[in-house]
């Protein structure tokens, strides 16, 4: 479907020049604050699994079913309407831009001073960051980038694909959602044990799509670092965080993981590779160009799949 690739490259094209501007009202905020207020309200007393799971249906399947509408009323009344929606939420779901400036931005701040490290890398991670070394800054601000290359760009992308704009902001729902509640924290672990088992699903494939298009973009290197993915990706935590993390280590030659303290508790991560040798500033940029290359190939793949699968055409017509 042209009109769908066409979205696609002008969303992207967006991103890449715009990242996410402060002064734009975000529709994922929005998503953020229904979360909020329904997390405040059913999250107490006994049965919170079932409110949970309460909410996080609801609030999935409205978000399909009202896209979907959206996006079909539009593509019925003008290709021009149907085009600028798809475009304006391509914009904004996409993360990738937004990300490699934070990601920059945090090892500028490491260069003026430790304490302004910390205080940088807080905006992109949810661990406690008080205590952290200069070391321990660096490699968290790159684990977000690989972890993020996934869950930001290519999840959201893959979901395009698949299902069109219904899809790209249904996945941010459920994204949205695990980094809101899906903790295993004594207040989350029965409330949001949906959203984080949802999330997982829905990032199942896109994970190691990622991984594997992170070692494209690195070519020449393929045979070990498949075997470098394969090994240490499975012994993270999450079920698909691992995969561009172990891919992103694997690259660098460097080590990611271990133990750090989310919501004032101790999680012992398993590490992911074994040569902790101290981060640079160059291998920043080498992430940086790995991310870039890697999105460069996922909106190529996407937009060619835009043409062929016929959930999208079914969905828009």
């Amino acid at each position: 479907m042209v009109v769908l690739a066409i979205s696609l490259l002008l969303g992207w094209l967006l991103d890449l020049c715009l990242g996410d501007p402060a002064w734009l009202p975000h529709p994922i905020v929005g998503f953020g604050k229904v979360i909020a207020a329904c997390e405040h309200r059913y999250n107490r007393d006994a049965h919170r699994k079932s409110k949970g799971a309460f909410v996080v249906l609801t609030l999935i399947i409205t978000t399909f079913l009202l896209t979907a509408l959206l996006n079909y009323t539009l593509y019925n009344i003008h290709d021009t309407l149907f085009i600028a929606f798809n475009a304006i939420t391509v914009f904004f779901c996409l993360a990738g831009t937004t990300l490699i400036h934070e990601v920059r931005a945090v090892f500028l701040a490491l260069d003026r001073s430790l304490d302004q490290g910390r205080q940088q890398v807080a905006r992109i991670v949810g661990r406690d960051t008080s205590e952290l070394s200069a070391q321990e800054v660096r490699t968290a601000a790159l684990e977000t980038l690989a972890e993020n290359l996934s869950d930001g760009v290519v999840a959201p992308l893959f979901w395009f694909a698949l299902l069109g704009a219904p899809g790209m902001l249904t996945y941010k729902m459920i994204n949205t959602l695990d980094s809101m509640i899906g903790y295993r924290t004594e207040r989350y672990r029965d409330f949001g044990c949906w959203a984080a088992h949802i999330d997982d699903i829905a990032n199942y494939i896109p994970a190691r799509l990622t991984a594997l298009l992170m070692i494209v973009s690195r070519k020449g290197t393929g045979v070990g670092l498949f075997s470098f993915v394969y090994r240490y990706g499975r012994q993270h935590a999450s079920p698909n965080s691992g995969y561009p993390e172990a891919a992103l280590a694997g690259i660098l030659n460097c080590r990611f993981g271990g133990p750090h303290y989310y919501f004032g508790q101790l999680f012992d991560k398993p590490y992911i590779g074994y040569n902790d040798r101290l981060l640079t500033t160059s291998d920043m940029h080498i992430a940086i160009r790995v991310n870039r290359i890697t999105e460069v190939l996922m909106v190529a793949l996407t937009a060619l799949m835009s043409f062929f699968n016929p959930l999208v055409h079914l969905l828009n017509c």
